[in-house]
């Protein structure tokens, strides 16, 4: 009866479990892979590099479009009151309100050398910014891979922990039986418990250590953590399958960051060329288009005036024809008539051709010019700006030599870290197996009392030392592996 009862106690604790997993749903897990695109894709410093490509880019477009004429168009209106207009001192009579408008479309072009050498100096630009891109990629995956490391160290560590929690708890009930039967004294008690308390502290520190590395990688993929979420990824420590000389070769060739320096050094050159460009002639060519409008806002007082004109005129010719008639001449007055009358018709015409604003436009005479200019002197800008041009082509040399005598180094360290970590792996489990059976050992003549508490207390902090000292040379070669792919510049396995 009593078997059965357990197991069906057994079988209710293992359906809660399941019904409370369906509840809460599926744990959520993460890849290595996974947590570095999640970084490209979220990662504010990687973000702010990616824009660098857009600029870069748009100045390739602008270098090209040099080679394009410029292009300009414009629309203006005005308004001028009218009034009395005086000129050396004479009144030239009263004007009526003006508004005038006009447009206006020019072309120009202009060339000379530096218009070609931009367009190299801006494609070497946008190569380096793709390097300097590339590189940060790389900074990231390394930085990813190194906290992700962290975090599964600090869970290695933990779970070390709850494990002498448990070797803890089994001395204690060792320690109180022995002394139920009188075998062992209340100091062997108090001590297992002691221990088993320490244990229980470090356990529940090296948990908190967990959360706080799983905060800092998630910061480093710039995505908010979710709750209870498993590192999946595992790591086996194997002998690098890479000499040094061919590392190094690989380094040289693909590392971003040497690879932006050269394309910076690249850049540069070009920017001397475009500066020399600046001592070239020239040739500038311009055209344009345009019209204009002028129309009196009140055109009655000029059509009052030109009938006043016209009436004069015509009493004119008439005395003029009755001279001739009395000097025995053919008369004229027709023609006076039709020459100086003004008609409705005359009124309407002035009308007709004041009536332009804002878009009746008179287009303005076609015309083109070409000049070839030669420049002198400005002041030395120039040369100035040659000369710094020239002074950063060569911090440009220099820096990719820094650079290329550092990654020598840093590959050359990094490889013989990784060698030696892998060797210190082989030890340190030799050392923590030992430890283990020192352990073991001493557990066993404490429990037929061959041998004092003290002594498996010793033998405890040795295989905690050993145990902890085995985890940390294991992730110390996972993350010098890390650091040698960093040094190279791209991924090794």
């Amino acid at each position: 009866m009593r078997y059965h009862a357990v197991m069906m106690l057994a079988l209710s604790a293992l359906t809660q479990t399941a019904t409370a997993q369906q509840v809460a749903g599926p744990t959520p897990v993460l890849t290595l892979e996974e947590a570095y695109q999640l970084a490209r894709r979220n990662n504010p410093e990687y973000q702010a590099a990616l824009n660098n490509r857009m600029s870069a880019r748009a100045g390739v477009r602008s270098a090209y479009g040099d080679l394009l004429p410029n292009a300009d168009v414009n629309f203006r209106s005005s308004f001028q009151k009218g009034g009395e207009q005086v000129f050396g001192g004479l009144s030239l009579g009263r004007t009526s309100d003006i508004v005038q408008s006009s447009y206006g479309l020019s072309l120009g072009y202009q060339i000379n050398a530096s218009t070609f050498t931009n367009q190299g100096y801006q494609r070497a630009n946008l190569r380096a910014v793709e390097a300097d891109i590339a590189g940060s990629g790389e900074l990231l995956r390394a930085a990813v891979t190194q906290q992700y490391l962290s975090v599964l160290q600090a869970m290695a560590r933990a779970e070390l922990q709850d494990t002498l929690v448990v070797q803890a708890q089994k001395q204690v009930d060792l320690a109180t039986t022995r002394a139920s039967v009188g075998s062992a004294t209340q100091l062997d008690v108090r001590r297992a418990q002691v221990t088993l308390g320490q244990a229980q502290v470090n356990a529940l520190r090296e948990h908190n250590n967990v959360e706080i590395e799983k905060l800092r990688l998630f910061q480093q993929m710039g995505v908010r953590q979710p709750a209870d979420v498993q590192l999946t990824s595992t790591f086996t420590v194997t002998e690098p399958p890479f000499t040094l000389d061919s590392i190094l070769t690989l380094a040289r060739d693909r590392n971003p960051v040497l690879n932006a320096l050269r394309s910076r050094e690249d850049a540069a050159r070009w920017n001397v060329r475009r500066q020399q460009g600046e001592y070239s002639p020239t040739l500038s060519v311009s055209t344009g288009w345009g019209g204009y409008t002028r129309q009196k806002t009140n055109i009655e007082p000029e059509i009052e005036s030109q009938k006043l004109g016209s009436t004069f005129q015509l009493q004119n010719c008439y005395s003029q024809d009755s001279v001739r008639v009395g000097a025995g001449l053919q008369s004229q007055a027709d023609l006076c008539r039709s020459r100086f009358v003004f008609s409705p018709t005359d009124a309407a015409s002035l009308r007709s051709q004041n009536d332009q604003y804002p878009f009746n436009f008179t287009r303005n005479p076609w015309g083109i010019s070409a000049m070839v200019s030669l420049p002198l002197f400005d002041g030395f800008s120039r040369e100035q700006r040659l000369q710094e041009a020239t002074a950063t082509r060569a911090d440009a040399r220099y820096g990719v030599r820094a650079r290329e005598l550092a990654l020598t180094a840093d590959v050359t360290a990094a490889y013989r870290n990784l060698v030696t970590a892998a060797q210190a792996v082989r030890l340190q489990e030799l050392n923590a197996q030992r430890a283990r059976e020192e352990l073991s050992f001493a557990e066993e003549r404490y429990r037929v009392g061959a041998s004092t508490f003290l002594e498996v207390t010793d033998a405890r902090t040795s295989f905690e030392r050993a145990e902890s000292e085995r985890i940390n040379s294991i992730y110390d070669y996972h993350k010098a592996y890390a650091q040698l792919e960093s040094a190279v510049g791209r991924p090794l396995r």
